[in-house]
């Protein structure tokens, strides 16, 4: 991992990874349609003896120009792709911009991969990271899933991952290119926008602090479960994928353990010393929510030795301590 190309190198998963990149040694490129607008959220953390060996080169990866112009420039060993819609909400209120960034713009990538590949100028393994929600719903009894487990997407934005997925092990079979696929279940951590559930609770229990016992807390569906993994360690297993996953193959980016709406609420409140009585807000309740999604990362801890160090009380403390910051 000496050349890496990281799209969506911006967002919230990308500052993490070229952190845990930097820390490494490999030269960076980085990806993304605007310079960020501030100094990434764990800027803050990185030694500052790891010298900094980023280029960034801004553009829309559905522009054919802009993607065969940093492949060109990156010559990288490596690529890890971040890039895509990944809020459900945005991608079901504008389903044909999830499907062109999501889908489309991967295909245009893995295209000019293959074209540079094709000369013999490069030949990088192409880590594309999907999500857990292609699996849609499934009955209790099978969990944890298991990378064999059926996929029956039931959001746009599932539906474009799967797709994703599809057409990247499709170029593998085709052309050899050294595709590995993850499928992340829900990750969070400092700097997560607070559009998504546990940035969200965070922020509405710290705005009660100081109320009185029982004051009321909006929030959605409590029922849904879900696996969560820290950010840190959703980074580790993609570098670990990078350097032992082997092509053509798929795997989960889990812990293993589910935990409920509610009892993540409870864990929230309790770490952040708020008493306030959760009250369902329609605003917030999903119309098509999967009420499970539990995975098993027994194939990735077989092939790559990862294994999760961080448990959900250290997502919750670290979205606290930003929050109050």
């Amino acid at each position: 991992m000496k050349r890496v190309l990281v799209t969506g190198a911006a967002g919230f998963v990308g500052s993490y990874l070229l952190e845990a990149l930097r820390d490494i040694g490999s030269e960076l490129f980085a990806l993304a349609t605007d310079a960020p607008t501030a100094v990434p959220t764990t800027a803050a953390t990185r030694s500052t003896s790891v010298s900094d060996t980023t280029t960034w080169l801004y553009g829309d990866l559905r522009a054919d120009g802009y993607v065969a112009h940093v492949v060109d420039t990156a010559r990288p060993d490596t690529v890890i792709h971040l890039a895509a819609i990944s809020h459900v909400p945005t991608a079901t209120a504008d389903p044909a911009l999830a499907w062109d960034v999501n889908v489309t713009a991967t295909a245009r990538l893995l295209q000019a991969i293959g074209r540079a590949r094709e000369t013999g100028a490069i030949d990088p393994t192409v880590l594309i990271v999907g999500s857990a929600e292609q699996y849609g719903r499934h009955e209790t009894h099978a969990f944890p899933l298991t990378e064999s487990s059926v996929q029956a997407p039931r959001t746009v934005y599932a539906a474009t991952k799967a797709a994703q997925e599809l057409l990247a092990l499709q170029c593998w079979r085709a052309t050899g290119l050294k595709v590995v696929v993850a499928r992340s279940f829900n990750h969070s951590g400092r700097g997560q926008p607070t559009r998504f559930l546990l940035p969200a609770l965070v922020q509405r229990a710290v705005e009660l602090r100081g109320a009185p016992p029982g004051t009321t807390m909006p929030v959605g569906n409590r029922s849904p479960i879900r696996d969560f993994l820290h950010v840190r360690d959703v980074v580790a297993a993609y570098i670990s994928l990078c350097r032992r996953g082997t092509p053509g193959e798929a795997y989960n980016v889990a812990s293993g353990t589910g935990w409920s709406v509610q009892q993540i609420l409870e864990r929230v409140l309790a770490r952040a010393h708020v008493q306030a009585t959760p009250v369902e807000d329609p605003s917030l309740v999903r119309p098509v929510d999967v009420p499970i999604l539990i995975g098993d990362s027994h194939k990735l801890q077989r092939a790559t030795g990862w294994s999760a160090t961080r448990a959900l009380d250290d997502i919750i403390d670290d979205l606290l301590h930003a929050a109050t910051l």
